[in-house]
């Protein structure tokens, strides 16, 4: 598609207030010297951070930690904020002509971005999987953080996104016996589609050497301190935004000299920080997607002209929605 002198009109998902999204129109500029034009064939929800930016439960403290790179406006409302991009690159720097790239973009039609801020998909990674890239990026720098180990037991609490792809890359270490632990027993099917265990609170493998906790909840976080065994690691992921939390750090915590650690992708774990950069690690992020089985984690996919109508449903605690894929016309 030629890009006109004057620019074209995109359309974009807005959150607009508590509850609250619209799609606006916008005029994006022809892409400048290093820039790429990209036309979005697939983006995803990231139900986790984009439940709490729905309900306006992003903490002020963390009003600008939380911007994304090609975020608009400002927290609390009105913002234009997503960060799972999939599409075609139409003109700009012409070695990207024609790719399928990754970008950390929110939900819009079409955009510009810095050729460095995309990442070339492999030919054979389909553009709908390669939504997961941001929530991979996640799971690897919380694994990097945790440091498993060969032959390790390992209970991630919580199916969601981030917690599934957690426990895929732990149980893809050898000899480790990995176990996904949440509340809803349908989840099992997805444990097994990606080739670890399956078990509800209460009934999980206790004595972990780590225990990762990803459900969102206070109590799954009590789950994980109780299937802690002496002196191992819990590896806190979740993020309650502006919610309260209670951990029981009495009792036995102390004694059996439990060690609690948090972990966020917004910087890289110390243990790659001196070797790898951000474009790097998302690189690697999204050559992990290369596996059919991580088509288990996407609901099937919503147009874009409908996500104003189906944004509160997708993001509702009940939907059982671990990603969901938008598709474009």
């Amino acid at each position: 598609m030629a890009v006109s002198a004057n620019g074209d009109i995109a359309s974009a998902l807005w959150y607009r207030g508590p509850g609250q999204v619209e799609i606006r129109r916008e005029t994006i500029a022809p892409p400048g010297a290093g820039e790429v034009r990209v036309r979005t064939l697939y983006s995803g929800i990231s139900r986790g951070t984009e439940s709490l930016v729905f309900g306006g439960r992003i903490p002020e403290s963390e009003f600008e930690r939380m911007r994304t790179p090609f975020m608009a406006g400002d927290f609390p409302f009105p913002v234009k904020y997503g960060y799972a991009a999939v599409g075609r690159v139409e003109s700009g720097v012409d070695t990207l002509r024609g790719k399928t790239v990754f970008v950390l973009h929110p939900h819009q039609t079409t955009f510009n971005a810095a050729a460095s801020a995309t990442v070339e998909l492999p030919e054979d990674l389909p553009p709908q999987r390669a939504v997961l890239a941001a929530n991979m990026e996640t799971a690897l720098n919380g694994v990097w953080d945790a440091a498993p180990g060969p032959a390790d037991r390992i209970a991630v609490v919580g199916a969601g996104a981030v917690g599934s792809l957690v426990a895929y890359l732990c149980g893809r270490i050898p000899g480790t016996d990995v176990t996904l632990v949440d509340v809803n027993p349908g989840r099992a099917e997805l444990a097994g589609e990606l080739g670890v265990s399956f078990a509800e609170p209460g009934k999980a493998k206790g004595d972990c050497d780590l225990v990762v906790h990803a459900s969102g909840s206070p109590d799954g976080l009590r789950t994980a301190l109780e299937l802690a065994g002496d002196e191992a690691t819990v590896l806190e992921m979740s993020w309650y935004g502006d919610a309260a939390v209670t951990a029981m750090l009495g009792g036995p915590f102390h004694s059996r000299r439990l060690l609690l650690i948090s972990s966020q992708v917004g910087r890289i774990a110390p243990s790659h920080r001196p070797r790898w950069t951000h474009s790097r690690r998302l690189a690697a992020a999204v050559a992990l997607l290369n596996d059919p089985r991580l088509d288990a984690l996407l609901a099937p996919a919503v147009a874009f002209g409908d996500l104003s109508e189906r944004l509160p449903a997708i993001l509702d605690a009940r939907s059982g929605v671990l990603c969901q894929p938008i598709i474009y016309p």
